[in-house]
């Protein structure tokens, strides 16, 4: 019988302890009257989750612009942690690890996973470094790339790994194929309940390489392309409407895409549209500092391609760039600037509009 959100797994573990629903309440309240701000966030979600009311009210991210509020079916959620279970071969008794904060979609789905599947999950307060001082081997755990970048050393710890909320540095990328840890980043939003679609980081069988792999989407989710590129998701176990992303991408199949950057961020330099996420790929080359670019104001080009990059100003970076063989023309920076740390959203993702507002 499928489980539904008022169901708790008999082997479910939070910290060790088995709680039934009443219990688990007890603790939520707990959490929230008496508990660290991380655990502030889990009580208030399992609150929500354990009261009769069948939807959620999330935020979402504000990656991208405002941070909303929107509501998500919780049998929705639940067919969203079946599904992940399925996907990635998570069994019953599997142990986890939260270090994602509550307050979003990736913090709150690590929870309800457990509570569905009978997941061993224990919380440890999310940091850009989570498996810092962690002894205990974990099946299935959850990041950000910042805090896998941090992790690297201590990876093995962890059997299965999905990586979101941003893209991995190629230098990230190479380090993870000598891991034994099966990673994958995941492609998805709040409004999709987490992932749809997954692409595996390392652990390639022969006939795969990392520059030709892609992402594969999960079971019963289909993809299209609307009139400007962009993706179109249509799972009706996740969301009852098709969503409709701002994310361009290269359609491989009718289960596979490619992603390439997202429409909002396009820039119109001279009638040449540059998709700033390709040019960054090609810049990971050389760059080994976070960074983005944009476009800003030119009476000339009506917009120009800026490289902004987090740090100390370095002048050789020009130079490094133009010996780049892959780059167009076009690709190439009209100006660098640096600043000493960019805007982020609490989910540790780069806020570029609020960035440029540092530098203009």
């Amino acid at each position: 019988m499928k489980p539904t959100f008022k169901d708790i797994h008999l082997q479910f573990r939070l910290n060790g302890i088995y709680f039934d629903r009443e219990e688990l309440k007890e603790v939520a309240y707990s959490y929230v009257k008496e508990g660290l701000p991380y655990e502030q966030s889990v009580g208030d979600f399992l609150i929500d989750w354990l009261n009769d009311m069948e939807y959620v009210t999330v935020k979402t991210s504000g990656s991208t612009g405002m941070p909303k509020r929107i509501r998500l079916k919780k049998e929705h959620m639940v067919n969203s942690a079946l599904a992940t279970g399925d996907f990635f071969g998570i069994e019953v008794g599997d142990k986890a690890i939260h270090c994602l904060p509550a307050d979003y979609i990736a913090g709150k789905m690590m929870l309800v996973r457990a509570l569905i599947l009978g997941l061993k999950i224990d919380l440890i307060p999310p940091s850009s470094n989570p498996l810092k001082g962690i002894e205990k081997k974990y099946d299935f755990c959850a990041m950000i790339p910042l805090q896998l970048r941090n992790s690297l050393e201590r990876l093995d710890s962890v059997k299965k790994l999905i990586v979101g909320g941003g893209a991995v540095s190629s230098d990230v990328l190479k380090a993870l194929q000598t891991k034994k840890t099966k990673t994958f980043a995941t492609y998805g939003m709040t409004e999709t309940i987490t992932h749809v679609a997954v692409k595996k980081l390392n652990r390639f069988i022969s006939e795969e390489t990392l520059e030709t792999s892609h992402y594969n989407t999960l079971p019963n989710v289909t993809i299209s392309k609307d009139e400007r590129g962009c993706l179109v998701i249509e799972a009706p176990y996740l969301s009852e409407a098709p969503v409709y992303t701002n994310d361009l991408v290269e359609l491989v199949s009718d289960t596979s895409f490619q992603l390439l950057g997202r429409f909002d961020n396009i820039i119109n330099s001279g009638s040449v549209k540059l998709v700033p996420e390709v040019i960054e790929e090609k810049y990971h080359h050389v760059i080994d500092k976070r960074f983005f670019v944009a476009g800003e104001p030119d009476p000339t080009l009506g917009q120009r391609l800026v490289l902004i990059v987090e740090g100390s100003e370095d002048s050789t970076l020009l130079s490094n760039l133009k010996r780049l063989k892959t780059l167009d023309k076009f690709e190439l920076p009209r100006h660098i600037y640096f600043v000493s740390a960019f805007a982020e959203t609490e989910t540790g993702k780069i806020q570029r509009t609020e960035t440029l507002k540092q530098i203009h």
